[in-house]
């Protein structure tokens, strides 16, 4: 009686973080990761266009027309496992594949946390390479409560639940002693800044984060009292991190 092959072993998933901005890699990514990332051929991405850039940026040295680029299906629907693990297969096939996002570290505050669950799920090794994380940098170098955080994404577009939410934000953080941290798209910072201005108590200390890890780069802490003297800082169409504390 023949007996049955044996099942090759499973390929890795590998993190790949990317960076915040225009900035040669050396400056935000260790040379293992970046060796790491060089030498595979499969990656699943949030954003193809992005991800073909980031490659470039990374001195990528493979030819990316034959490189297997694929996007993170819309989350949710009775399918979503199956494509989760269609996107999975060379790494069930024994072949190591990358997860990249369009900013910083996959699976943090990204759609690719859902691929990172299933891939644990399926058995297949997941590898967390170092990278920059926004959230992190901007935490880091704020001076608030690094002991206790909260990371709170978009706040609400309508101005009534914005401002809602932003003296929410606030009241807990003071009741907390927990620092809130949040984004919003770069074409409307300048108006959740204003608004922030406005509803936060003068005592309370905002950070503001821009353009992290480049030349560029923009990070502040301030009282809303003195940033309401300060001159009005230049945040549009700007990646910015918010972090507030009471």
């Amino acid at each position: 009686m023949r007996a049955d092959r044996p099942t090759p072993p499973l390929g890795t998933l590998y993190l790949v973080p990317v960076g915040l901005g225009e900035a040669p890699w050396a400056s935000f990514l260790p040379a293992q990761a970046q060796a790491i990332a060089a030498g595979l051929r499969h990656f699943v991405v949030e954003t193809a266009r992005a991800a073909r850039a980031h490659l470039k940026q990374l001195d990528y040295p493979h030819p990316l027309r034959d490189t297997d680029i694929r996007e993170l299906p819309p989350d949710g629907g009775a399918g979503d496992q199956a494509a989760l693990d269609a996107l999975l297969a060379p790494a069930l096939d024994g072949t190591d594949l990358g997860l990249m996002s369009d900013a910083g570290c996959p699976a943090v505050a990204d759609p690719g946390a859902r691929l990172v669950a299933r891939a644990h799920a399926l058995g297949i090794r997941v590898v967390p390479l170092v990278g920059p994380s926004s959230i992190l940098l901007g935490l880091m170098g704020s001076g608030l409560n690094g002991q206790s955080f909260a990371f709170h994404g978009y706040l609400p577009v309508a101005e009534a639940e914005r401002d809602a939410r932003i003296r929410a934000l606030e009241a807990e953080s003071r009741q907390l002693q927990r620092t809130q941290i949040f984004i919003e798209t770069p074409y409307r910072n300048e108006r959740l800044f204003e608004a922030l201005l406005k509803h936060c108590t003068p005592q309370t200390r905002l950070c503001v984060a821009c353009d992290l890890t480049t030349a560029d780069e923009f990070l502040h802490t301030r009282t809303i009292s003195a940033w309401r003297k300060a001159p009005p800082a230049r945040l549009a169409k700007r990646p910015a991190l918010f972090l507030l504390l009471g």
